[in-house]
């Protein structure tokens, strides 16, 4: 399963942390969209706008997005008609998150999140799947109707 991860300047370090700490598991192949180079004048959008086109045409794939609040990666990525971000601060939200929505982005606070809290997450967030309830589907097919 592919990954892309996006950071902005807030979200660098952890990036690159969790791109080593993924990348140890044969079953993922993390792939870096950006930034690649620390940049304290760079912008969320670009980065999360670059991974997401990566999402919708790579069938299957999920995507982890990091920013200094993890809001405006969230913000940013529910914009797009099939992309389901969720911002998560522990491994409850991070299951309901891939159970309820099928989320397919997983989005973190640099400044809120520490790097044990967020391998843990990542992982509970990837083993955990989409329980296809009916009432889930509905809801998911509902929120496609309105994106762009």
């Amino acid at each position: 399963m592919n990954i892309y991860f996006a950071a902005d300047h807030n979200g660098y370090y952890l990036k690159d942390q969790l791109i080593d700490y993924i990348g140890k598991f044969g079953e993922y192949s993390p792939i870096d969209v950006g930034n690649q180079d620390y940049d304290k004048n760079d912008d969320f959008p670009n980065y999360a706008f670059r991974a997401i086109n990566k999402i919708l045409n790579d069938k299957d794939s999920v995507g982890v997005f990091i920013c200094g609040s993890g809001q405006g990666m969230a913000m940013a990525a529910n914009r797009f008609k099939n992309i389901r971000a969720s911002l998560c601060w522990n491994t409850s939200e991070a299951i309901d998150s891939r159970n309820d929505d099928n989320a397919n982005v997983l989005c973190f606070s640099s400044k809120q999140t520490s790097l044990k809290q967020a391998k843990t997450i990542l992982t509970v967030w990837l083993s955990s799947e989409f329980s296809k309830a009916p009432r889930f589907i509905r809801r998911i097919n509902e929120l496609d109707q309105f994106g762009s």
